[in-house]
């Protein structure tokens, strides 16, 4: 018997799928287990395997097509299986949902009505050529001006009445060029106008970029967000990475310092450690940060679960494999989920200082800037330093700025004193 296999909902966030690859053809034989396609979803692209025995015997959905959860994605059945029935039972049900919803939508219908039939009366009323682009235009009852609708455009900007222009094209028409002449020889032209070819493209928003927008502006215009910076001495947490680093096969970045010192400062500040919901304020006693990875279509967000247990290289280490995977499309959604804590760096693109968007439903962010060589003062003394600015946006609704503040006191005890972080 066929069976009808709908887009599978592979994200808890996920609202539509894109077909990446189909890896399967009609009439081809399928096996419980077999990968069918790779399926794009709001957060990576994931493999989706199939559940029947039997033949391929419809694709509903071309690569590169995306379609919304629980809608038609392929049939398998028995070879030469008569499937129609099950494909229309199929859209009868989408087409009982859509007029539910077009008859909400009839008043909006009817204004589009009125507008189409605006629109063709005032057809009615221009005089076409034999040409579409010849449009002409009624100077008086007795005297038309034939003119193409670039040259009239062309006359506009120039400022010049198509009066004075007498037109070498067809029946006298207009054209571009007599616009161009007449400009040319006319003494009161004070500037040159300058004539080009507008270009652009335009790409599809992939599921990712829909879901990172929609989840941002949510978070944005509901968590009522303020900021706190602070400035970090650098200088011991540059000795402490030389050090690691002259340890052969080991290598850590200033990121898995970070990320370190602030498992640890979330322990001893578990307020921000926190999570806002309609009815309910949740405070965490495990540590999950989520560390911000750029990919080509936006932002992907893998979460290291524990951190408070795992060393410095642990961290250098989970790291780089998420990240790689992220940048691949290549995490599961459960490595993508759960964060309780959230960092954003920039410093390595050189940004000094800037401010992130609390990643729902967490209560707060913290944004990462560069490295930075200055003057700074010590026991009354200016010396070349090195600091760092980071920026915790907070959710007022969970986080007070004292509460932040306090935090960041901690952060700064273990960024400028890293030693501490290994005792």
């Amino acid at each position: 018997m066929a069976e009808l296999i709908k887009m599978p909902r592979l994200s808890d966030t996920m609202e539509e799928g894109t077909v990446a690859t189909w890896f399967k053809k009609v009439g081809d034989k399928i096996s419980e287990g077999d990968i069918l396609a790779e399926i794009e979803t709001d957060k990576a692209i994931m493999e989706f395997e199939s559940f029947y025995d039997g033949t391929l015997l419809y694709i509903g959905v071309k690569e590169g097509e995306a379609t919304k959860v629980d809608e038609p994605l392929a049939i398998i059945g028995e070879a030469n299986e008569d499937y129609k029935s099950l494909l229309d039972d199929a859209k009868k049900s989408d087409k009982v949902i859509k007029e539910k919803t077009e008859i909400k939508e009839e008043p909006e219908i009817e204004k589009k009505a009125e507008i189409i039939e605006e629109n063709e009366v005032i057809k009615a009323e221009l005089e076409i050529e034999d040409t579409p682009e010849l449009i002409s235009k009624t100077v008086s009852s007795t005297n038309r001006i034939f003119i193409s609708p670039l040259a009239r455009k062309l006359a506009k900007e120039r400022k010049i009445n198509i009066n004075e222009i007498k037109g070498t094209g067809e029946n006298g028409r207009i054209i571009k060029s007599d616009v161009e002449n007449h400009t040319s020889s006319s003494k009161d032209t004070k500037s040159k106008t300058f004539i080009g070819v507008e270009d652009f493209q335009e790409t599809p928003h992939s599921q990712m970029r829909k879901t990172i927008a929609n989840r941002l502006s949510e978070s944005k215009f509901n968590a009522p967000h303020y900021y706190l910076t602070v400035e970090y001495d650098m200088s011991n947490a540059i000795i402490i990475r030389e050090q690691y680093n002259s340890i052969p096969d080991t290598k850590i970045s200033y990121n898995d310092i970070i990320i370190k010192a602030c498992s640890l400062a979330l322990a001893s500040n578990p307020k921000l450690n926190s999570q806002w919901f309609d009815d309910k304020i949740r405070y965490n006693n495990h540590i999950h940060i989520g560390v911000a990875v750029g990919v080509d279509e936006g932002l992907i967000v893998p979460v290291l679960k524990f951190v408070d247990q795992m060393s410095i290289v642990d961290i250098n280490s989970k790291v780089k494999d998420l990240a790689g995977r992220a940048r691949n499309k290549k995490l599961t959604p459960e490595e993508m989920q759960g964060s309780t804590f959230t960092i954003s760096n920039l410093g390595m693109f050189d940004i000094e200082s800037f401010t992130s968007i609390i990643n729902s439903p967490n209560s707060v962010i913290l944004s990462v800037g560069s490295i930075v060589q200055k003057p700074i003062v010590k026991n009354g003394n200016i010396q070349v330093g090195n600091t760092m600015k980071v920026t915790l946006a907070c959710d007022h609704r969970v986080v007070d700025g004292l509460t932040g503040a306090k935090f960041l006191q901690t952060l700064r005890q273990y960024i400028e004193n890293p030693i501490t972080m290994l005792i």
